[in-house]
């Protein structure tokens, strides 16, 4: 007999507000080839442009994935906000982004990081407990990096 179950679907609400307005977490920063960094970037525009973002997205804000991605690159998030909120247009936060960046961005090396971020025993179970919370409990093992979480989560992970 052939399993013909749909697979779950967070239950709406289930991680607070989702803004699908931002970029794919698999999707490279042009310039640098960076992953992460045009969601940092967004969410940046979303503070500039709504005063902050909603509680589901604050609490890592400049935390989380924005901070280790911070750390990699050896700058502050705060000074990527500051370009963001401070600059006229997009030219002037890629032109002010560049001269806050090291050289040698080590692109390769984060985006492997960051796709294997959530493999560790502990991260699997951070994992779990968010698919647990958005009713999504089957999907365990399918959602395997914090990345597809957030792919997941904002429905782009069917």
């Amino acid at each position: 007999m052939l399993n013909c179950r749909v697979p779950s679907k967070p239950i709406p609400g289930s991680s607070g507000d989702v803004l699908t307005c931002l970029p794919p977490a698999y999707l490279p920063h042009p310039a640098t080839g960076l992953l992460h960094l045009p969601r940092f970037l967004a969410k940046c525009r979303y503070v500039k442009e709504h005063g902050e973002l909603p509680p589901s997205y604050a609490k890592n804000y400049k935390r989380g994935m924005d901070r280790f991605l911070c750390l990699h690159l050896g700058i502050d998030p705060t000074a990527v906000e500051k370009i963001v909120l401070e600059s006229a247009d997009e030219a002037e936060v890629e032109r002010r982004l560049t001269g806050l960046l090291p050289a040698d961005v080590r692109a390769a090396r984060w985006n492997r990081e960051y796709v294997q971020k959530g493999m560790t025993p502990a991260g699997q179970e951070f994992i779990r407990d968010a698919l647990t919370a958005m009713g999504c409990v089957d999907r365990v093992g399918e959602i395997k990096c914090v990345p597809d979480l957030i792919e997941f989560d904002e429905g782009r992970i069917e």
